[in-house]
């Protein structure tokens, strides 16, 4: 069954009743209204997934109801079709024109309608989910901005670890949803840090041997944070493992080579790649040249060699820049 909710605007009774009856059988929600104006009323306490208006009708047409819709920012994504027995080229243009997700010409049969309708709920379905997704990103990079100011790091840590993690995963052919979890743990990679103490976050030289214990708790704490958030679950190792090291060196499990997963085995060399030509308190900048270089000395050593060759085809490819954001 559907549960989505459609407004049906339509002057004639008989018109207005069957279309309304034809959407019910498929399970739809729905309220009708005899035009512009009384549709207007009708949305003070309704929030419509579609809505099917006629043009042709007294008091306000569906052009003018059309704009009224769009007037309101709260009501822009709504899909807003058009059902009309005008089928002259000019009404059709001016319909498209206004920004109107379809125009049907009456009559329509019970197939072309549920064809649209699902269509373009459908389309609409996909735009949210797609909204979402950037509001969801957005929030984790508030926190993760959060992170590194916490930890005085350089401003854009984040967005370069993100944009280096991303060029290196598409020499390496990744698409699609692999792509979505390295996103989010190279945000969240140093999510963990949040409950490091400032006193070894700031640390200008060496750590101290408890300092640094706890410091290398902070991928850990980082995967337990997020454990309970489905939709980051396939980020959890990435930010667990972003600083094993391929020969087994790394912490905080001591994995070496392919046990380590590869997403972790990205986000550690982008990680690396702008700690080395960003400067820090304890040491300055290289170039990145002299990272470039240190990268490949340290290949299956620190960094997995696959990963370090899509690396290396990235910043000959001239898409490895220092101030990526």
């Amino acid at each position: 069954m559907n549960q989505e909710t459609i407004l049906v605007v339509e002057d004639n009774d008989v018109l207005r009743e069957g279309l309304s009856a034809m959407l019910e059988i498929e399970g739809f929600t729905v309220f009708a209204a005899e035009n512009g104006r009384a549709a207007l009323d009708r949305m003070t306490f309704l929030f419509p997934d579609l809505i099917l208006s006629d043009i042709a009708m007294p008091e306000m047409d569906g052009y003018g109801f059309f704009r009224a819709v769009r007037d309101r920012p709260e009501w822009l994504s709504i899909p807003f079709l058009f059902l009309t027995a005008r089928g002259e080229r000019e009404d059709v243009i001016a319909g498209k024109e206004m920004g109107a997700e379809d125009y049907l010409i009456k009559p329509i049969t019970r197939e072309e309608l549920l064809a649209a309708v699902s269509a373009r709920l459908s389309r609409s379905q996909q735009l949210r989910v797609a909204q979402l997704q950037q509001a969801y990103e957005a929030s984790m990079m508030v926190l993760a901005n959060a992170v590194e100011a916490r930890a005085q790091l350089p401003p854009g840590h984040i967005e370069r670890v993100l944009a280096y993690s991303l060029v290196i995963a598409e020499q390496l052919g990744w698409r699609g949803k692999r792509l979505e979890a390295l996103r989010f743990g190279a945000i969240l990679h140093d999510v963990g840090k949040l409950l490091i103490s400032e006193v070894t976050l700031c640390r200008p030289g060496p750590l101290s041997a408890s300092e640094w214990t706890e410091m290398r708790q902070h991928p850990r704490t980082g995967a337990e944070i997020i454990r309970d958030i489905p939709a980051l679950a396939q980020a959890i190792p990435i930010i667990f493992s972003h600083h094993e090291r391929w020969d087994g060196r790394g912490y905080p499990q001591n994995l070496a080579g392919e046990v380590i997963p590869e997403g972790a085995r990205i986000v550690a060399l982008a990680d690396a790649l702008d700690a080395m030509t960003t400067p820090r308190p304890y040491r300055a900048a290289i170039s990145l040249q002299e990272a470039g270089a240190e990268i490949l000395r340290n290949s299956a050593s620190q960094f997995d060699p696959a990963v370090v060759m899509a690396f290396q085809r990235a910043w000959e490819a001239g898409k490895i820049i220092p101030d990526s954001k």
